[in-house]
């Protein structure tokens, strides 16, 4: 994922990133097995904070970790003792309605004068910026597990994954065994009934209302996938949505970027049911 650098801002009320930190090196992955990962909290973000603390305490395994401030980030980002959990936000290239988004990153820390020079073990974009939401607080533990079940695949796959991304996790699983749990609210109106669904994906599915999916996930289902689409909004005609299915067991299934067009709207969409198939 290629992002322009346009503005880098850092301050106690916000981390801006503009640009994607590039992929750590075999070196600096071992350095990261080595580190204390800090996990940043975000200024006046409650909420985030709480669901963030308690996915750590309860998930994270691969290192040693310590929360701390993002005025203490700038502090500690330069030292490559520590790796950091950090909340960023992101500008897209070719993105004309220079659309911003939200990325959960896990980089490690070095010399690199611009945050988004860190070197990158995994970033999962979360939110789109300009949305004061929380929405997406239940896949934080699910992204969690998974960045550390990346790190490791890193050790071995580091070449596919450069050139892939995280599309390298696209079937790699298969879909006849468990249930796809579904918000209707993010859904492409081409696929936001179950007759169109069931039209391209002949696997068991749960289309819901968002109450009834976030209840669902609450109650940390077993054999059970989740969409999770991160976008402007539907009366956007212009951006990039993303798309990604993970399980609670912090395993990513699919995932997915794409330019929104009048055509090409934002959501999960048919053509993103085809390629589970």
């Amino acid at each position: 994922m290629k992002i322009k650098l346009i503005v880098f801002l850092i301050s106690m009320l916000s981390l801006g990133a503009f640009a994607s930190p590039r992929m750590v090196t075999k070196e600096e992955l071992g350095m990261f097995k080595n580190s204390t990962t800090c996990v940043v909290l975000d200024n006046g973000g409650i909420l985030y904070n709480a669901l963030l603390k308690d996915a750590i305490e309860k998930s994270w395994k691969i290192t040693p970790f310590e929360f701390i401030s993002q005025k203490d980030f700038e502090k500690r980002r330069t030292d490559s003792r520590y790796s950091f959990l950090v909340l960023m936000k992101g500008v897209h290239d070719k993105d004309p309605g220079g659309v911003s988004y939200d990325y959960l990153s896990l980089v490690l820390g070095g010399p690199e004068r611009i945050v988004t020079d860190m070197p990158e073990i995994c970033s999962i974009p979360v939110s789109y910026s300009l949305v004061n939401s929380d929405n997406y607080g239940y896949v934080l533990s699910p992204a969690i597990k998974f960045m550390q079940r990346h790190a490791k695949t890193l050790e071995s796959k580091r070449v596919l994954i450069m050139l892939n991304g995280l599309k390298y996790y696209n079937g790699t699983k298969r879909f006849t065994d468990n249930a796809l749990l579904l918000d209707k609210s993010m859904m492409a109106s081409n696929a936001n009934t179950e007759g169109r669904i069931r039209n391209v994906y002949p696997y068991y599915f749960k289309l819901l209302n968002t109450k009834e999916f976030q209840e669902e996930l609450s109650l940390n289902p077993k054999n059970t996938m989740f969409v999770f689409h991160v976008g402007p909004n539907h009366q956007s005609g212009s951006g990039k949505c993303f798309e990604m299915i993970f399980d609670m067991e912090g395993n990513l299934y699919y995932y997915n970027s794409r330019s929104i067009t009048n055509d090409n709207e934002d959501g999960f969409n048919l053509n993103d049911f085809k390629q589970l198939r």
